[in-house]
């Protein structure tokens, strides 16, 4: 599993190896000096206005988000994991309720219904795109079951056709976690925007990221949208009236300054992921790598925004190992799944219940894709990849290194 901790440009130093990242897994030094300019300029013009809360640029992004995604109606909230409750409680969902969702994802899926008292019913994912597994769903419903959650993982579009045809026949909201996927399309369409909520997060790392926590929830909805501006704000829909129980969840102006900076960056970055992603896959068949490692795949119709680059190997562990005694910076995402964490021992699962997600989580590796990483570190990062399985008695090394 991931041990360490980040560094400010966003790379994992690992405790067991005294040995230094030859470049960062993300380097986010390298986004700021080329926006540099225009983001101290936009967070002068919040200090100066004094207006911290909300306000004109939260107003502005939250229109140039909506106008991006295609969507009639964009709500800002002070978190991507907010989003995601925010939406449920939009619906109404509550104690006693379930919710279909995916183990194989960041805790913040699972714990959103969670936390209002519902249930997260899991189904396991496909193996191609580690994405729901659609043909799963309808075996899933029960008569709690509220909405259907599914994750566009690393930047993804899930199988949303038959989603949504299943949501339809059953009346259940879809409610699409794409905190990792701004920007990626299905079918010529912004996911986020084909189901009934879509929900982002504006984390540092991802690919519209803030200097800080922040999230976004969009719809065409009116009646959703009114919504949500009530719950975001204690319940109020006017000062000291609060007509129901909600949160504290604004986005800061200053953050929505910086993003609406990025926002104007966002198609040039992620042309550049899928140039690197393009890359990669030439150097490992360059190499030789094409049958011995999986590498991502992109459905027909999709679009993928590779917030992540993850390939799989049964011999993660050790490869990543030798990756970093070799100074290359790697991540897992996602080393355990949500049904086997402690958190969930509730719900009664036990191993063996999600096969391919808990094979997933002893297999990927998700390697550096950040837009300003060059050809000369790709090539490094699949030289020592390479190395790694051309060298003798492989299998006598060690699959649990971490």
């Amino acid at each position: 599993m991931q041990v360490g901790t980040p560094n400010i440009a966003g790379a994992v130093a690992p405790k067991h190896t005294e040995i230094s990242a030859v470049f960062p897994f993300l380097d986010l030094k390298a986004q700021f000096s080329s926006i540099r300019e225009e983001v101290l300029a936009a967070m002068t013009r919040v200090m100066e206005s004094q207006h911290f809360i909300l306000g004109p640029d939260v107003a502005a992004l939250e229109k140039e988000i909506a106008e991006t995604i295609g969507c009639k109606f964009a709500v800002s909230c002070a978190s991507g994991t907010d989003a995601l409750a925010l939406a449920l409680m939009a619906y109404g969902i509550g104690p006693g309720d379930e919710v279909i969702t995916v183990p194989f994802t960041f805790v913040a899926t699972a714990a959103s219904i969670a936390r209002l008292g519902a249930s997260p019913v899991f189904i396991d994912i496909d193996p191609e795109t580690c994405n729901l597994d659609s043909n799963r769903i309808e075996a899933a419903i029960t008569s709690r079951t509220r909405a259907i959650m599914p994750v566009h993982l690393f930047g993804l579009a899930a199988e949303l056709d038959s989603i949504t045809d299943i949501s339809r026949r059953h009346n259940l909201p879809v409610i699409e976690d794409a905190a990792q996927a701004i920007g990626a399309r299905y079918y010529g369409k912004s996911v986020g925007n084909i189901g009934d909520a879509g929900c982002y997060s504006f984390f540092p790392s991802k690919n519209l990221g803030g200097a800080g926590d922040g999230g976004m929830v969009v719809t065409n909805d009116p009646e959703i949208a009114d919504r949500l501006r009530v719950l975001r704000s204690h319940g109020h829909r006017r000062k000291y009236h609060c007509e129901t129980l909600g949160m504290n969840s604004r986005l800061d102006s200053l953050q929505a300054a910086i993003l609406r900076v990025k926002l104007k960056h966002l198609p040039a970055w992620a042309a550049a992921r899928q140039r690197n992603a393009v890359r990669y896959k030439a150097l490992f068949a360059e190499f030789g790598l094409g049958e011995t490692i999986h590498l991502p795949v992109v459905p027909p119709g999709c679009v993928h925004v590779y917030n992540q680059f993850v390939i799989r190997t049964e011999h993660r562990d050790a490869l990543r190992l030798a990756l970093q005694q070799q100074g290359i910076p790697t991540e897992i995402y996602y080393p355990s799944p949500l049904h086997l964490q402690p958190a969930f021992v509730s719900l009664g699962y036990s191993p063996g219940d999600f096969p391919v997600s808990e094979a997933a989580c002893h297999e990927v590796l998700a390697l550096p894709i950040y837009p300003e990483l060059t050809e000369a570190q790709q090539r490094l990062v699949v030289e020592n990849i390479a190395a790694f399985f051309a060298t003798p008695r492989l299998a006598s090394r060690s699959s649990n290194a971490d």
